[in-house]
């Protein structure tokens, strides 16, 4: 964990077990509303219907209340979709609104916690707020029945407007009131698919005006208050270094400057606006110790990962004897692979506000993880979870970053304000600010990886044995999920993609080995899948070159019994032209995968600059995510992972000298550039199936259908990202 718990004042001194007893606190223990939750009547005389997922007001303005957080991927708008539908509000009087925290109302069905992640807003909410909108309608429509003395099946709601063939009409703002008087039905009757109105559509998103005019308080860095500090960390250069003295006299001197504390995390300068704060943290002299903190470079790390490929491991899968199956193959390929660091480089840092008077505490952050910061901060502060209040607002970005195990950045601000009021502050709000270099040397990242793959063929050019070893650190052990998420040891997301892969290959085992270092990693985006995905895919296409097959052909030959991944393979692969040669100058690549249950197919199209360097020119995916809510909004997700994936095989690494961070921000750590970016082409698979995720799938493909790219013009596979290493860009 990231400088967890280092000397903090010892009022407030838990041990870092007692940290995470205080964050798994919040991971059991609900009662979970798996259905409609109910509301307490509206007041006597209340003008406004108020459910939990569905407020209508008076001006008939149709409030949707999200669980789940929006960092950029549409959540909000998709969530307004389905309730409106049911609802048959119009576009223009719809809203949303963040939820408030409470895990009895707002959990996500799929992890029992109030949190957003694993590409399963959608899946998880999808029957949940259609059926608010449906009762929601009921109730207005029961109504609208008492008001006119009519039968309630002779009313119809279209577009916002409720109507009866007598000529009586209402708006539902006007009928709100006496619709929060209704019974709420306990089985809502839901619409058939022929009778959606929104569901299938493009609904337009619901975010982009306020971030366009750079609306106020929109995102946490944005974040006001009249009475506003603003503070900023010094953190220790290496992972697990600890304060060991420090020296504030100049910083303090600096004009804005209000105070500064010592906290578990570092040092906190807390002043008037966020420039102070940088500038008097600049001033610290801080002597930190080292002894436990991770003190190897990039290099001796890989070594290290690399050693472990070569043992036996942990048993993630195992088919039978697949030595043995490889002993007896007449051929047997063989594969090294390494991944780096990788940071999630979002464009807001980390950020988190709060306002704590000694009994009560107010935080506004982009909060993933709802349930869990929450009882961080409830814990930290020593006051009832009843006494802290969640502020959900929007994030600028997150591909995981947002989700930590250990709520850090909460930790963070949660310290510094129960400091604060220890030491007779007024109970201002206090907002921490991570920059750039705070963000991108902070750790967290995706974990640095070695893979082994062996597989054997037969005389028959059949696979007859895989062999696979991964070593990597876990992102789950040592966590508050661990329990829930790792048994007998392993890991499984570290081997996603690959464990359960639906090729058929024969004897096939998997062994993982975690490796231990201080250097905190976390989930993204797409979490495991990002390196199984590139070495399956890329050992599929040496299996094909091995056996003369044709790429496409062959996979459809291992995975005859995946009905689903062949159809967006097939669809893609149509669609790019596969079977007609590539434009001059062209090579083309492929790959499918299934990640967070949906399928995509990706099918890469490369050239070469005069340089050597490689230039993506386009892409053709083919996606099947089930009922596809918000056709635009998938298109944006699966471009938008394309890009994220692309750009991080193409030069993204951070890399470790001594145990300090060397990329530090966006100059070393190169984002995607618009030159880079290829034309893309989105195909999606009309489905009945419940939705899937689409914030990740679309992100696995890209590096293996590039790599395959690559390999079919030179003959040869790049196995050690980013593809710098190559002298390929």
């Amino acid at each position: 964990m990231l400088h967890m718990l280092q000397k903090p004042l010892e009022a407030q001194k838990p041990s870092r077990r007692t940290f995470l007893k205080m964050s798994a606190g919040a991971v059991g223990g609900l009662v979970i509303a798996m259905n409609l939750p109910r509301a307490a009547k509206a007041a006597a005389g209340s003008s406004e219907f108020a459910q939990p997922f569905v407020h209508i007001r008076p001006d008939n303005t149709v409030i949707v209340l999200s669980k789940h957080l929006d960092k950029g991927q549409g959540t909000a708008t998709g969530l307004t979709t389905l309730v409106a539908d049911e609802l048959d509000a119009s576009y223009e009087q719809v809203a949303v609104e963040f939820a408030p925290s409470n895990p009895q109302v707002y959990a996500n069905t799929l992890f029992g916690v109030q949190g957003t992640g694993g590409s399963t807003a959608m899946a998880n909410s999808f029957i949940q707020y259609r059926q608010a909108g449906a009762a929601a309608k009921a109730m207005i429509v029961a109504a609208a029945a008492q008001k006119w003395g009519v039968p309630a099946g002779e009313i119809t709601v279209s577009n916002g407007v409720v109507s009866h063939p007598s000529g009586n009409s209402a708006s539902l703002g006007e009928l709100a009131g006496l619709a929060a008087e209704q019974d709420v039905p306990a089985e809502p009757v839901l619409k058939t698919p022929d009778k959606w109105v929104y569901i299938g559509k493009s609904f337009p998103r619901l975010d982009v005006r306020n971030k366009t005019i750079g609306a106020p308080n929109t995102y946490t860095m944005d974040f006001q208050r009249d009475d506003l500090l603003v503070a900023t960390v010094a953190r220790a250069p290496r992972f697990g270094g600890e304060v060991k003295s420090f020296d504030a006299s100049e910083a303090k001197k600096m004009p804005g400057v209000v105070s500064v504390f010592q906290i578990p995390h570092g040092i906190a300068v807390v002043a008037k606006s966020t420039w102070p704060a940088i500038k008097g943290r600049e001033l610290l002299e801080i002597e930190w110790d080292d002894s436990e903190a991770e003190t190897r470079s990039s290099d001796a790390m890989f070594a290290e990962l690399k050693d472990m490929t070569a043992k036996p491991g942990l048993k993630v899968r195992e088919d039978g004897d697949v030595d043995a199956a490889l002993e007896a193959s007449a051929r047997v390929l063989e594969a090294d692979y390494e991944f780096p660091f990788l940071a999630h480089g979002a464009m807001e840092p980390l950020d988190a506000a709060i306002q704590f008077d000694g009994d009560t505490a107010e935080l506004w952050l982009g909060s993933q993880l709802q349930t869990v910061d929450h009882n961080v901060a409830a814990t930290i502060l020593g006051i009832g979870f009843e006494k802290v209040k969640i502020n959900t607002l929007w994030a600028g970005g997150s591909f995981g970053r947002r989700a930590q195990a250990d709520s850090h950045p909460v930790a963070e601000v949660a310290f510094l304000a129960k400091a604060m009021q220890a030491a007779g502050m007024d109970p201002a709000p206090v907002k921490i600010v991570w920059t750039r270099e705070d963000d991108m040397a902070g750790g967290y990242y995706r974990p640095m990886s070695a893979h082994k793959v062996k597989v054997g063929l037969d005389e028959n050019n059949s696979v007859t044995g895989f062999k696979y070893n991964i070593a990597a650190k876990s992102i789950i052990k040592g966590t508050p999920f661990e329990a829930m998420l790792m048994k007998d040891g392993v890991d499984h997301n570290m081997t996603e993609g690959a464990h359960d892969t639906t090729y058929a290959l024969g004897v096939m085992n998997m062994d993982q080995t975690l490796q231990e270092t201080k250097v905190p990693v976390l989930w993204w985006r797409s979490v495991g899948h990002t390196h199984t995905a590139y070495v399956m895919e890329t050992m599929i296409d040496r299996i094909a070159k091995e056996t003369g097959k044709d790429p496409v052909a062959l996979r459809l030959e291992l995975m005859k019994d995946d009905p689903r991944k062949a159809n967006v393979l097939k669809l893609a692969a149509e669609k790019a032209g596969w079977d007609t040669p590539a434009p001059e100058g062209r090579h083309r690549g492929v790959a499918v995968h299934k990640s967070f249950g949906s399928y995509v197919a990706e099918v890469a199209e490369i050239s070469f600059r005069e340089d050597g360097t490689i230039k993506v020119e386009k892409v053709t995916a083919a996606v099947d995510c089930g009922t596809p809510i918000n056709p635009d909004n998938i298109r944006a997700q699966v471009e938008g992972g394309i890009g994220y994936g692309l750009g991080a095989i193409l030069r993204n690494q951070v890399t470790l000298v001594d145990g300090v961070v060397e990329e530090t921000n966006f100059d070393t750590y190169e984002p995607l550039r618009i030159s880079d970016m290829p034309e893309i082409d989105v195909h999606i698979v009309a489905s009945n199936e419940a939705p899937t995720g689409i914030g990740e799938p679309g992100t696995p493909p890209i590096g293996p259908a590039i790599a395959n790219a690559i390999a079919a013009a030179k003959g040869e596979w790049v196995t050690t990202l980013p593809l710098t290493k190559a002298g390929l860009v």
